[in-house]
């Protein structure tokens, strides 16, 4: 394999009543050896489902109707959808970790830090011994800048705040060194110090551990500050796929030049904050073409007739929109 993780064709449905609705439609995406890759979009476009599919850990009833996703694991390449539950545990947390969204409900209230780290090292080092469990623990702690690192082992999560707590979690995804670090919003509800804390947190442990990571959000401004390549997400497809730079000085797509004026509108001299008129539209209520043209202001009748396809316009830069390319989705 040329990268660490390639996704092909990847579909997601969930059961509403007793019909299949397609969330996540066809979606392509190469994540390459040491790269921090950006996840970008609204709520519901589809971004986190496509984490937890990686993962193998989407919730009741969504389920993976087709698609391939192949991981080059230290063992050789392994398509992870094929794989038996034993073996994608042996490599969920070893290999391939996560950062939930919301650490105050992805950590066990009942136990305290240090139990929550030790429970990461058990399960893939059952060889270790306490000692050596709490000394990798004490280590990590320090890595990602957590004071009295004694003092937090033997707190329970309620008693740290949520940068610290954000800290932790981090400190568990990586304590088993994993080669891809899925990051689902790492900085939601924090303050903007510690959210600069953060974000210059992941991108040393990118560099010291050579670690992939995959940061989902919805901010551009952090995609700016942590990502190289970057896939913009509308209605459950990738809408506009490029270099960040190429992406921030060449938008092309509609869609993501609105994120970018949501982003830079308080910047300018109206002072105004810009928005994207209308909701992302729910998974089974599509429109036959462009999904995002009962939003765009350069909507045209062939925009409502067909869906167009997902074009590379120059070198690395791929767009979905007929402003660009005249093909259509096959």
């Amino acid at each position: 394999m040329n990268n660490l993780l390639e996704i092909r064709n990847l579909r997601i449905t969930t059961l509403r009543g007793k019909s299949k609705v397609l969330l996540l439609d066809k979606v392509d995406l190469d994540i390459p050896h040491k790269c921090s890759f950006g996840i970008v979009g609204e709520s519901g476009c589809g971004k986190s489902i496509t984490a937890n599919a990686i993962m193998n850990m989407l919730p009741y009833p969504l389920s993976i109707s087709d698609g391939d996703i192949r991981y080059d694991s230290r063992n050789g390449e392994v398509e992870l959808l094929k794989l038996d539950k034993k073996a994608i545990r042996a490599i969920r947390g070893q290999e391939i970790s996560m950062i939930f969204q919301e650490p105050m409900t992805s950590l066990d209230p009942i136990f305290t830090v240090e139990m929550q780290m030790y429970e990461a090292l058990a399960f893939h080092h059952p060889a270790m011994t306490r000692q050596e469990m709490r000394d990798r623990a004490l280590e990590m702690l320090h890595r990602v800048n957590i004071p009295r690192p004694e003092q937090t082992l033997a707190s329970y999560p309620h008693q740290l705040s949520g940068g610290q707590l954000q800290r932790i979690m981090i400190a568990i995804a990586l304590i088993n060194d994993p080669r891809l670090l899925l990051a689902d919003e790492p900085t939601t509800a924090l303050d903007v110090t510690i959210q600069a804390q953060i974000l210059r947190l992941m991108n040393d442990l990118k560099e010291q551990n050579d670690t992939s990571i995959v940061m989902i959000t919805h901010d551009l401004g952090v995609i700016a500050e942590t990502c190289e390549e970057v896939a913009v997400f509308y209605a459950g497809q990738i809408v506009e796929q490029a270099n960040v730079m190429e992406l921030f000085h060449h938008t092309a797509h509609p869609y993501t030049l609105g994120l970018l004026q949501a982003v830079t509108s308080l910047g300018g001299e109206s002072r105004m904050l810009y928005t994207i008129p209308g909701i992302v539209p729910p998974g089974g209520q599509w429109s036959q073409g462009c999904r995002f043209a009962d939003r765009c202001a350069r909507c045209t009748e062939r925009c409502r007739e067909a869906m167009p396809a997902l074009t590379e316009i120059s070198p690395g830069h791929k767009c979905r929109c007929f402003l660009n390319s005249e093909e259509v989705e096959a």
